[in-house]
């Protein structure tokens, strides 16, 4: 089977692997633990370790438990009777987990274990570190989520202090038939792996194919305007001026209801597919209908864009 490492963080990276995992692929997924907001923000903080929030998610979405479990594990106990509490099953196990094996990296492998996960899922360092921006007006912004909550447009994100990357993902690298970058926030979802000089050599060492799935929507202030050859550019930055081989891209009209819907609500607007400029960058485009609405919210097709994957990586696109 073809060795996959897919770098991420966040719903959609949960989106594309619950595809993956249908199609026979060895699924690496690799995480950043940079989280800072609800639940992970106050679980780092009281125990002084990396974010689990983004790792359960994932962990949950590469599994084959059944819906009752999911939801069992999902659930979040809330604030009663003036007690401030608001934390999922899942980040209270994986925390409990981190102090009686060790580490995070443990913590995963007997969470997996417990619930007969079968997909390896790997954080991307052991330390707790904190996301930094400088935006374009000059601001310093502390933490993912405050980075996200501030919609402004970012000039240049950092970690706050050096840590020791996770071995096991330069090992997943070097091992690699392919290294995708999944939807996502581009700069706290996507960058943070690529502001690890550690991991943005062995990309660039690494003969894998390289493969980007552009995200359906803008985000307010990030990207705000942003077509898929400008989510790219940002991504060959990040790589030293190397582009991916391949992106995967919406390319049907999203719906004026649902546009009008979000730009109103969340000030978010289509990715605009501009095949032109992404040729233009040597970058290959493979383009189709890839957005579905669950529950009222914009999803990539999971099943459709897992399946471009496979046959990309089979040669048939």
């Amino acid at each position: 089977m073809k060795n996959i490492v897919v770098f991420g963080g966040g719903t959609g990276m949960s989106q594309l692997l619950r595809g993956l995992k249908l199609f026979p692929l060895n699924v690496t997924a690799v995480v950043c633990v940079s989280d800072s907001g609800s639940s992970t923000g106050i679980l780092r903080e009281i125990y002084d370790i990396p974010a689990v929030g983004d790792i359960s998610k994932v962990l949950l979405n590469v599994s084959n438990m059944d819906e009752d479990l999911k939801d069992l594990l999902n659930y979040r106990i809330k604030s009663s009777n003036g007690c401030e509490f608001n934390h999922s099953i899942k980040n209270l196990i994986l925390t409990a987990l981190i102090d009686l094996k060790g580490s995070l990296s443990e913590a995963v492998i007997e969470f997996s274990k417990i619930f007969n996960i079968d997909g390896t899922v790997l954080p991307l360092t052991e330390d707790n570190v904190n996301l930094m921006a400088l935006t374009a007006d000059g601001e310093t912004i502390i933490g993912e989520a405050n980075i996200t909550e501030a919609k402004k447009t970012i000039a240049s994100i950092w970690y706050d202090k050096e840590f020791k990357v996770n071995s096991k993902v330069i090992n997943a690298i070097k091992n690699a038939d392919c290294i995708i970058f999944p939807p996502g926030s581009l700069f706290t979802s996507i960058l943070p792996h690529l502001m690890v000089p550690d991991v943005v050599d062995a990309i660039n060492e690494s003969k894998a194919k390289k493969l980007y799935v552009c995200n359906l929507v803008t985000q307010p202030g990030e990207t705000t305007n942003f077509t898929v050859s400008d989510h790219l550019k940002i991504i060959s930055k990040a790589l030293r001026d190397k582009n991916v081989d391949t992106v995967i891209a919406n390319k049907a009209k999203i719906s004026k209801t649902i546009s009008n819907k979000y730009q109103t609500a969340e000030q978010k607007l289509p990715v605009v597919y501009d095949e032109d400029e992404i040729i233009k960058l040597g970058v290959k485009p493979i383009a189709d209908n890839l957005y579905v609405i669950e529950n009222n919210i914009i999803r990539h097709d999971y099943l459709k864009t897992a399946y471009l994957v496979y046959s990309y990586l089979m040669g048939d696109k």
